[in-house]
């Protein structure tokens, strides 16, 4: 499959001569007892990406069964749902029942949205609301808005099914499809809300089941991590978010070319 029918299929591009190819790769069980370890961080982190003022401590206590006071009830429940999917994707990698599939990401996004999307677990049109298509705030730039919203979501299954085999079919490595898995469903927008979350989860799904580490995005680089995908749903172009969740991924030291290097120094979009 030509690189321009992947791109057609997934509606974005990217440069894919500086996608890494030599990825460490370890046990399964490894790559699930690193997450493991790392859980409260990983949960907090990802609850930095979606402005949570949850403190780190305060995570770790909520993981921990302990009532946080001074916090709205929804930035709890959104911490919980965190934690609760994260440890439902460690325990499916663990026992071989991950897939990067549409029945997983609904499994998944109906608990990381629990409460707090329209439709938990389903893709936009499937559910109750059948016509709102939601767009993505851009700041200064407008909002981005993706595939509309249609009665029975055939549309969005047809789009994720052909993306997906585009994905497992047409790219090598389970590094580069992990990465670009996350970029494809948080640019469609499948759900509607919680996509980047979702998709990030299934990214770190399928990696993990390939024994390599999961990526979480440092809470500290969440300014950088949002400027990025702003300009990725602008132009559509993944390079840079490519090479910033490769600067994020546990051995980039290694895996950080000076090509990948150049593409995070460059401040031109």
């Amino acid at each position: 499959m030509g690189d321009d029918q992947v791109f057609d299929d997934l509606g974005l591009r990217w440069d894919r001569s500086v996608v890494p190819t030599d990825v460490p790769v370890h046990s399964v069980e490894r790559a699930v007892f690193r997450l493991h370890k790392a859980l409260p961080e990983f949960v907090w982190d990802a609850s930095m990406l979606e402005g949570n003022p949850f403190t780190f401590p305060e995570v770790q206590t909520l993981l921990d069964g302990v009532t946080v006071g001074g916090h709205k009830i929804n930035d709890e429940r959104q911490v919980l749902n965190l934690a609760d999917s994260a440890r439902e994707l460690l325990t499916m990698v663990r026992d071989d029942r991950f897939s990067l599939d549409k029945a997983t990401s609904d499994h998944l996004h109906a608990i990381i949205a629990r409460g707090e999307a329209f439709d938990a677990g389903h893709f936009r049109g499937e559910g109750v609301e059948q016509q709102l298509t939601p767009g993505v705030a851009l700041g200064e730039h407008g909002r981005y808005i993706p595939p509309e919203t249609r009665p029975g979501g055939e549309n969005l299954r047809q789009l994720h099914a052909r993306g997906l085999a585009t994905i497992t079919g047409g790219l090598a490595t389970a590094y580069e499809q992990g990465l670009v898995y996350f970029l494809f469903g948080a640019l469609q927008q499948f759900y509607f809300d919680g996509n980047e979350r979702t998709a990030r989860f299934m990214m770190n799904g399928h990696l993990m089941s390939h024994g390599i580490d999961a990526i979480s995005v440092p809470a500290r680089r969440a300014r950088e991590f949002n400027t990025l995908m702003v300009e990725f749903y602008r132009f559509r172009d993944a390079s840079r978010m490519i090479a910033f969740l490769t600067d994020c991924h546990p051995d980039a030291e290694a895996l950080m070319t000076p090509p990948l290097r150049s593409l995070l120094d460059d401040s031109s979009p």
